[in-house]
């Protein structure tokens, strides 16, 4: 698959909230990183595994209410595409809207870099 194939899968697979299914779009040493460090963890995941890791670690300490997918806007070996979550947090119950966009590195038809940007507070 080409980079827009990717980005495409991708934006579909997120829109239909699978993000798990669409780590089969990621290289086994893909890298993800974070505009800062999610609590207790490292602000760069490295392999898959880590990747899985810090999904999970979301997925137990987020209610995710709605979710929106913008894009995906490509660019040679990368795309970039938007998110916007309605959340709460399960440990405080702070309800909030995020905002954040990812860049997206493609290389020999697999994702090999995430970068995600938010304002971190």
């Amino acid at each position: 698959m080409n980079t827009k194939e990717i980005a495409d899968k991708l934006v579909a697979l997120c829109k239909d909230g699978n993000f798990e299914g669409a780590q089969v779009l990621y290289a086994p040493e893909a890298v993800s990183v974070e505009a800062s460090a999610p609590p207790g963890q490292a602000r760069e995941a490295v392999g898959l595994a880590a990747i899985r890791a810090k999904g999970e670690w979301w997925t137990a300490n987020h209610e995710v209410h709605s979710m929106q997918v913008a894009g995906p806007w490509p660019h040679d070996d990368r795309f970039i595409v938007g998110f916007r979550f309605d959340v709460t947090m399960k440990a405080n119950g702070h309800r909030f809207t995020m905002e954040e966009m990812a860049l997206y590195t493609v290389k020999d038809g697999k994702i090999v870099r995430e970068e995600f940007f938010y304002d971190a507070g």
